[in-house]
């Protein structure tokens, strides 16, 4: 028998699609096991409408057959099959699809709604020569007595002859490369890899792909044993179907329990705890697809790291494409699990990438809103799971609010939380405003590295004199955040370090007006004595009770500058400008007040210790420790 060349500068195009279509040589079984679903597809569908086939849907099933001796594998399948005239065009042709061709010859109908083929580039047949150096395939076409061979080594063409096959459908038969010490061939001949890779890529193809397990188990023990009996162990064979078939997703909502939920998260995404929530999608029309997704109970340990990677798996009719799709989830949902499952996303001739199109960022548009919607419920409706939620994940929230300049802070910002003054558990902007009393003109934050200290804060007092709430920012971000925002609901964000922070009466403003003029001998030696450590002392119109406080001058606050130092940040391009507060109405001040009329030399040590208490109230390191103890002591004596 001549052997005969592959059409349209094949040669150049088949080594294409070995050595360079493809990343991970695996794939080639999920290509010829969605080769041979298409089959049994075409046979099921012809089923419908041809008395003769008489063959149900749950009469089809797919074949492996590994052969360690002969270094072997054999997909089997009793689809349709293909005459002589179809194995030249299909196999002979390439990228010429059956599956695409018959796909566009679908009436559409009821009965071709059931009907969902894969193959769409005729390609995938040719993955097999990355891992065989030999190929196979017996073919007998329904409604045909004579079957046919189809044999390949690769580029030097490939033979076509009668043969004998006992039904219809197709056998492909892959003579596996030598082992090397880069690639062992072998491994695909091994059950529990096959069993693995189906598994991964195949596992909700329709219909049962079977393969003889060779197993162990106990032997009964003879009941005339006796004490000195030890087990035995035999070795059997078994038919084990490898993939579940149905998709938990495409199963009716009240057919699937919470129980089967958790289990297929806790196996596809290898997590010992349940997930916190369950989020079902299905959408029909010009862009369909199915979603199951998942919001985890804790972050992964690698979370908050660069190595960790965001995405959902992305199926095809069943057939994985991608395990890890980032184009489908924003970075503040990154932590979401689950898998979407569409026949109307643009695919490259590999299968294993996405081209950009409308339908896959109408899918991530929608699934944003889902799970959006889904984490609201959860905060209004199920407190305490969100608290669980926003303890793993709040941070990455947050840091969505505040990137890309604040793009997305309008669906963000009934999501996050902060501690507040209002008890000791986190609160929503939402429940702070509808807290707020009618007068209230700002939502009033304060910044620090632990709630009870910013509690504490002396600039807090007045603010909570009268009886207004404080969100107690904790985290780097949070002050971010409250740039970012601005504004939520009508009210203005407002730091209690601010001068305006709380309205004053004409009679108020005078009397600050008055003090900062009786005061300018006070302040001009407070800044002659600490130099340039300060840019500025001033009057404080913040402080109620306590002396002295550190604040800074400009869109750099204090809690920025220790976030960006943490950052390891190059602080040499600007400098935070510190102005030292001192309250007119205490002791203290009227006791540097008298030493500057008569003392200086200890007027420069009040005014050194006042410097010292300002960084210590707002968590800044002293310049010098053991001069600050020093002073202290001089002072005693």
């Amino acid at each position: 028998m001549a052997k005969k060349q592959f059409k349209a500068e094949s040669k150049r195009l088949l080594d294409l699609m070995i050595n360079s279509i493809y990343t991970h040589k695996e794939i080639f079984l999920r290509e010829i096991l969605s080769n041979a679903s298409d089959a049994e597809d075409k046979l099921a569908y012809r089923a419908l409408t041809d008395d003769s086939v008489k063959m149900k849907r749950g009469d089809f099933k797919i074949i492996i057959t590994p052969d360690m001796i002969s270094r072997t594998l054999t997909i089997s399948d009793n689809g349709i099959g293909m005459s002589r005239e179809e194995l030249d065009e299909n196999l002979g042709t390439i990228c010429k699809s059956g599956s695409l061709q018959f796909k566009e010859n679908l009436e559409v109908g009821a009965q071709a709604d059931d009907i969902d083929v894969i193959g769409q580039f005729g390609v995938g047949f040719y993955s097999a020569f990355m891992v065989a150096d030999e190929v196979t395939v017996i073919t007998k076409a329904f409604g045909s007595d004579t079957a046919y061979k189809w044999h390949s080594t690769g580029l030097d063409g490939y033979t076509i002859t009668p043969c004998e096959k006992a039904g219809v459908g197709t056998d492909v038969i892959l003579h596996l490369k030598a082992d090397t010490e880069d690639e062992k061939y072998s491994d695909f001949l091994q059950e529990y890899h096959i069993r693995g890779l189906v598994k991964q890529y195949s596992d909700y193809i329709r219909y049962p792909i079977e393969m003889l397990m060779h197993k162990s188990r106990q032997k009964p023990r003879p009941e005339d044993a006796g004490e000195d009996y030890r087990t035995e162990w035999e070795d059997y064979t078994e038919w084990e179907t490898l993939n579940s078939m149905v998709p938990l997703w495409q199963k009716k909502k009240e057919a699937v329990t919470d129980e089967e939920y958790a289990a297929f998260y806790q196996d596809k995404f290898n997590d010992y705890e349940a997930p916190l929530d369950t989020i079902r999608v299905s959408a029909e029309g010009t862009t369909s697809y199915e979603a199951l997704l998942f919001i985890p109970a804790k972050a992964p340990y690698d979370f908050y790291t660069r190595e960790h990677e965001k995405g959902l798996q992305l199926y095809s009719s069943g057939v994985l494409i991608m395990d890890k799709c980032g184009d489908l989830l924003p970075d503040y949902l990154r932590f979401v699990c689950g898998v979407v499952d569409t026949p109307d996303v643009s695919l490259n001739i590999s299968r294993e990438m996405l081209q950009q199109t409308r339908e896959l960022k109408v899918i991530a548009k929608n699934l944003d809103k889902k799970i959006r919607a889904a984490l609201e419920k959860l905060c209004t409706e199920q407190r305490e799971k969100y608290e669980t939620f926003w303890k793993a994940f709040g941070l990455q929230m947050k840091y969505g609010l505040v990137s890309n300049y604040g793009m997305d802070k309008e669906k963000l910002q009934d999501l996050v939380m902060f501690f507040s003054t209002n008890g000791d558990k986190e609160t929503t902007l939402k429940e702070y405003r509808q807290r707020m009393k009618e007068e209230q003109e700002f939502i009033y934050y304060a910044c620090g590295e632990d709630a009870a200290k910013i509690r504490k804060l002396p600039q807090a007092e007045r603010i909570l004199d009268a009886g207004y709430e404080i969100l107690l920012l904790t985290e780097d971000v949070d002050e971010f955040c409250m740039q970012i925002l601005a504004e939520y609901d009508g009210k203005k964000f407002k730091s209690i370090n601010e001068e305006d922070a709380l309205p004053e009466t004409e009679e108020e403003k005078k009397a600050a007006e008055e003090k900062n003029e009786a005061g300018k001998e006070v302040l001009a030696f407070l800044k002659e004595t600490l130099g340039e450590r300060i840019k500025e002392a001033r009057i404080s119109r913040i402080l109620k009770n306590h002396p002295v406080c550190m604040v800074a001058d400009g869109p750099v606050s204090l809690e920025m500058e220790k976030h960006l130092k943490r950052q390891g940040a190059d602080m040499a391009g600007f400098k935070v400008e510190r102005v030292l507060e001192i309250n007119a109405d205490t002791p203290a001040y009227e006791a540097l007040k008298t030493a500057i009329a008569n003392d200086p030399e200890k007027a420069k040590k009040y005014a050194e210790l006042l410097y010292c208490q300002a960084l210590l109230i707002a968590d800044l390191p002293l310049e010098d420790p053991s001069a600050y103890t020093d002073l202290v002591c001089s002072l005693m004596i």
